[in-house]
């Protein structure tokens, strides 16, 4: 069965699912709503869809993808669920957790499979990476890009809620015990209050995790660490790489000189997978199908927003 879906927004992350519906031997783009009628018809007509200005030219579709700015998400999302259609929204949810219970709340009540963009999830390198995990000690993970003025909020909903997200999961998927943040604004572009670099500790009952997210850096960088008592696993996720360290012994040098000669093993397991937007909409796809759980997708949400409002809270700088 191939489902028609709705598009709602096509700026830049929009197209990139425009592609991917409509490319999916699952999916067809059905229509896309955008108020801005010379980019939606445009996108429309390359992809073989309808467009509509507005939320009431849904049409006849079997579910809807929203990409639509983030303040918007809101009330796109209720109205969306209102009408009963499966529902995928990029990331976040909404920009404060009280909105995001709400929209959690309503699909609940709807009975409507309700997903988050948290697109990382579905990094083949990260899943491989999780996989391996036994017990987390220490996260670190860093997420620095050159600036985009499109970015309207800060880094923390913008850049930091991926890999909080995927700390989370490393954790085992439970709320740390403490939170503590220091922020930068620095860039001249940036709106009143927008956050351009975060730094963040989390502290869980087995571990800490240190992530980094910055939108004033030179280069794109994309990188986890995951340090456990006999390992330690080094993920590239733009390469979509990962490295397994691990110390094979320590011994000192024949008699008469100084310091220790080490020994480390590497393993550097084979990473296989789609396009992470492809592997999302097949979940999204099976939700809807009802071959994935749609309880657990739910809860699985509202940690990192949760994480993220801490952080912003807890801001200093």
């Amino acid at each position: 069965m191939t489902h028609r879906i709705a598009l709602v927004g096509c700026g830049s992350m929009g197209l990139n699912h425009a592609r991917v519906i409509a490319t999916s031997p699952r999916t067809s783009l059905s229509v896309i709503i955008d108020p801005h009628e010379e980019i939606g018809r445009a996108a429309a007509e390359m992809y073989g869809a309808a467009w509509a200005p507005e939320l009431d030219g849904l049409g006849d579709v079997d579910a809807a993808v929203i990409a639509a700015p983030t303040e918007y998400h809101h009330g796109l999302a209720r109205e969306v669920i209102r009408v009963g259609l499966p529902l995928l929204v990029e990331k976040p949810i909404c920009p404060s957790v009280e909105e995001t219970r709400e929209i959690i709340a309503a699909s609940e009540d709807a009975g409507t499979p309700l997903m988050c963009g948290l697109l990382e999830r579905f990094n083949p390198a990260v899943r491989v990476a999780l996989g391996m995990v036994e017990e987390a000690l220490h996260v670190r993970s860093e997420r620095h890009s050159p600036y985009a003025p499109r970015i309207r909020t800060g880094v923390a909903w913008d850049l930091l809620v991926h890999d909080v997200d995927l700390v989370v999961q490393a954790f085992g998927g439970g709320h740390p015990d403490a939170v503590e943040v220091a922020v930068g604004e620095f860039h001249p572009s940036s709106l009143p209050g927008a956050e351009d670099v975060m730094e963040a500790v989390m502290r869980f009952g087995s571990g800490i995790a240190t992530v980094s997210a910055s939108r004033i850096g030179q280069r794109k960088s994309r990188t986890m660490v995951i340090w456990e008592l006999d390992k330690m696993i080094e993920v590239d996720l733009l390469r979509r790489g990962v490295t397994v360290y691990r110390h094979a012994s320590v011994e000192e040098t024949e008699v008469g000189h100084f310091g220790f000669r080490q020994r480390t093993e590497m393993e550097v397991p084979e990473i296989m997978g789609a396009e992470p937007l492809v592997s999302q909409l097949d979940h999204f796809v099976d939700l809807i199908e009802g071959t994935a759980d749609v309880d657990r997708e739910r809860d699985s949400i509202l940690p990192a927003h949760q994480v993220v409002e801490s952080a912003l809270a807890a801001r200093v700088g």
